[in-house]
């Protein structure tokens, strides 16, 4: 989700509002017991009574007056045994016997602890409350609990109590039934899509409660721990990946059905994946009729997080079978197997905003447990939108930056993940509500005043993820802007060690590629891994992935394909998502065409993954792009759980998925060379570059034509040319004595020979076609062509 998808065209609850320069406020509220809640209603048995005690009569001044002392009674429980129990760590554990539950609340007045049977949920039945009591169930701003008992299909939740008032930023209300932040499986619906009783799309969802038995043999997985430099990622939607009939997987649409599918991957070359979001979502948060394609709209991409340490219960195979712990099984599972088949996995994870929305959305959790330590709040309580999608987290506040800690080591240390992709991660570096030197740093600092949202020269999120033990050492990666116009690519705070989605990377290839003049000298830059937003900072090519196609936008198929947009079927008139996608249709809009047409778009999309493969940095794949996939022209499909977004295993089965060989060998290629995946930026000792004739470029405005030199330590020497304009050209190849320039790579030519591996079956007869360009030290490019050859000596000619 980036600044190329339209926000407000994922949101049918929730309206956004940005407030601009607004003042900053400080309100901490301190409550009496005999507070009168208004503009809400009550129910439940509301919060345990108090009983009056040692009431005496005293004079003091000549006045006489009442005093009492209010002793709260003990928790009780018929099924359990309850104890005080401990205010660490955070959520649900299990231990000594039993199970210690730990949650935060500053502004909270009570807080009840909701015991709910599995069989129970769907009914909205509570098995048991227990009332905490402050002077012994609250430590600090957290409320604790232990007890002792049965457990089996257990599920728990949360009421807490407190002012309502959305103008102070408080949202209490004792008749909703919370979920713990620190929930480590949340459950409502068990499938995908299935609506809940009476047509509800936002059941009652509850908390798993931990289990001693809870373990799983991981048979001795350790990180892969790959230099960043040596990755090729994979952007891929768990769901998506599998869900398709022609996938043939036991299990579609799962975590499972992914690992059924790693041998795909590793045939790629991939040995990185990284997932769309896993996390807890509601995918019929967007739920409404579709009248252009007669079905329901969904939160497909799961851009929407309810629970951050949960992973996605409707993504296993169980669903809410044996109370959601399945998932995390399923979830283990995956990563312990693309472990062993050597591949990475890393989590496109959501911390700029929420599911609950704007002041009009549900309350589900972080707004009934606090909301004025969640988000990010105005003065009158309004939600700031850096999102755009109704609500801001609160990143920098003390206790909330201390949660993603605590939720990304979980991911780490539990769960096995690689590292991190995060969505919209400007968002972490603006101030948070409260924003005060002193507040952060414990001391003052002279002219250090902001405003909520302002960005951070060292926010502390940033620091503490960076300097962390655990975390340092992953995988952090930050798509570096978002829809509050904060855009970092290059400047974002790094530590050394945090990457970036390369936006002008796609931006600046695209043009190119497509033969826009003016942006060789641009594409030169992304070529040598973006020196010119890298090297300053003190980072390397590695900080910069590098990709054309994203989830976001159109497919690497549509973006040679159509000139526009065509979003008719998202129901919103074609107004949502980006206007400006810099394709080009070669000629003929949508997939009917000439074959000329068509011959030129598979040049086209061999010419953009060329590019990636033999440029400095990280190259990111988006999922189907590697045979082809189309989504007709749409460039917004959050909402579709359909053909859309689904991998179509036939269509890459098929002789047309040719484009699936060449992918599989320019992989290959660059895994090969090492001079393909520098840790530095390369210099004129390394590679050289060069025009129509060597050693001379041509960095002019009207320029449609880079090429280089470079070397490696494995092939010898590489030529590498793309040649964007419509008119072909001979080129002369540099001077090599005793050496020869043979063709490996031309993406003119038809498959199979495009790629000239060794034992393709009439090689020999391809080469000679050459023969005599190369002997003259020449080679003809056809227009809108790359191409890449290798330096061998001449006696092997």
């Amino acid at each position: 989700m980036g600044l190329t998808a339209q926000f407000a065209s994922r949101l049918l609850s929730c309206t956004p509002k940005l407030l601009n320069n607004p003042l900053e406020t400080s309100r901490r509220l301190v409550l009496s017991t005999t507070t009168t809640l208004r503009n809400r209603k009550r129910s439940g048995p509301g919060p345990p009574r108090l009983k009056i005690v040692n009431a005496t009569r005293e004079s003091g001044g000549g006045a006489e007056v009442d005093t009492a002392v209010a002793v709260k009674e003990k928790p009780k429980s018929e099924r359990f045994e309850v104890y005080r129990g401990s205010p660490t760590p955070f959520g649900a554990t299990a231990r000594d016997g039993g199970v210690n539950f730990a949650i935060f609340s500053a502004n909270a007045v009570s807080a009840t602890l909701c015991l709910i049977s599995l069989s129970d949920l769907h009914e909205n039945k509570v098995a048991e409350q227990i009332s905490l009591d402050p002077s012994t169930n609250k430590t600090g701003d957290v409320w604790h609990v232990f007890l002792k008992g049965d457990f089996k299909d257990m599920l728990y939740g949360y009421k807490f109590d407190g002012k309502f008032s959305p103008d102070e930023g408080l949202y209490y209300d004792f008749s909703r039934i919370l979920l713990d932040p620190y929930a480590k499986a949340v459950i409502s619906r068990g499938e995908f899509g299935a609506l809940g009783a009476d047509g509800n799309c936002w059941p009652q969802m509850a908390c798993t409660v931990p289990s001693f038995d809870d373990e799983f043999d991981w048979e001795g997985d350790l990180p892969l721990k790959y230099p960043q430099r040596d990755l090729i990622i994979y952007e891929m939607h768990v769901r998506g990946f599998t869900r398709h009939e022609s996938s043939r997987t036991e299990f579609p649409g799962t975590y499972l059905g992914v690992v059924e599918k790693l041998h795909h991957l590793k045939e790629l070359g991939v040995n990185c994946i990284e997932l769309m979001p896993c996390h807890e979502f509601n995918e019929l948060e967007y739920s409404s009729y579709n009248s252009v394609l007669g079905d329901h709209k969904v939160n497909f991409w799961g851009y929407s997080t309810v629970n951050y340490f949960s992973p996605m219960a409707k993504y296993s195979s169980s669903g809410v079978r044996n109370c959601g712990r399945d998932a995390i099984y399923e979830f283990k599972l995956l990563i312990r197997e693309a472990h062993k088949q050597g591949i990475e996995v890393i989590m496109d994870v959501v911390f700029n905003h929420t599911a609950e929305g704007n002041e009009n959305g549900p309350l589900l959790s972080f707004r009934g447990v606090d909301n004025s330590v969640y988000y990010m709040l105005a003065p009158k309580g309004e939600f700031y939108n850096y999102s755009g999608c109704g609500n801001t987290f609160n990143c920098n506040n003390p206790v909330v930056r201390q949660f993603i800690v605590d939720c990304l080591r979980y991911w780490v240390t539990e769960m096995h993940v690689d590292g991190f992709r995060f969505d919209l991660a400007s968002i972490m570096t603006r101030g948070s509500s409260l924003w005060d030197a002193v507040n952060v740093y414990g001391n003052s600092i002279e002219g250090d005043w902001m405003t909520t949202g302002s960005p951070l020269s060292s926010p502390p999120l940033i620091d503490m993820i960076s300097n962390d033990p655990i975390l340092h050492g992953v995988k952090l990666i930050a798509e570096a802007w978002d829809t509050g116009g904060l855009y970092q690519v290059g400047t974002f705070p790094h530590w050394g060690i945090w990457s970036e989605w390369n936006g002008k990377y796609r931006d600046t290839v695209r043009q190119f590629i497509k033969g826009t003049g003016g942006f060789s000298g641009a594409f030169a830059e992304c070529l040598c891994g973006s020196p010119n937003l890298y090297r300053e900072g003190g980072r390397k090519p590695w900080n910069s992935i590098n990709f054309v196609c994203a989830h976001d936008g159109f497919t690497l198929a549509d973006l040679v394909t159509y000139n526009n947009k065509h979003n008719l079927a998202n129901g919103e008139d074609n107004k949502d998502g980006e206007n400006h996608n810099n394709s080009w249709n070669c000629g003929q809009e949508g997939e009917l065409a000439r074959t000329s047409v068509k011959k030129l778009r598979k040049r086209q999309m061999r010419n953009f993954f060329l590019c990636l493969m033999v440029s400095q940095g990280v190259p990111m794949i988006y999922m189907g792009d590697e045979y082809g996939h189309t989504k007709g022209g749409n460039n917004n499909t959050y909402c579709h759980d359909n053909y859309m977004n689904y991998f179509q295993w036939d269509k890459k089965e098929e002789s047309s998925s040719d484009f699936f060989r060449f992918c599989c060998l320019m992989t290959k290629f660059r895994h090969e060379c090492e001079s393909l995946g520098l840790n530095d930026f390369p210099t004129a000792e390394k590679l050289q570059w060069h025009g129509h004739t060597p050693g001379m470029p041509d960095w002019s405005e009207t320029s449609r034509f880079v090429a280089f030199t470079l070397i490696d330590s494995v092939k010898g020497e590489i030529y590498v040319a793309f040649n964007t304009s419509h008119l072909p050209v001979i080129i002369t190849l540099p001077e090599r004595p005793g050496f020869r320039w043979e063709p490996l790579v031309d993406t003119s030519k038809p498959t199979p020979y495009d790629f000239l591996t060794i034992d393709l079956p009439g090689r020999e007869i391809a080469y000679d076609q050459y023969a005599h360009f190369l002997d003259a030290n020449l080679y003809p490019m056809l227009s809108y062509s790359s191409i890449i050859l290798i330096l061998s000596p001449e006696e092997s000619s």
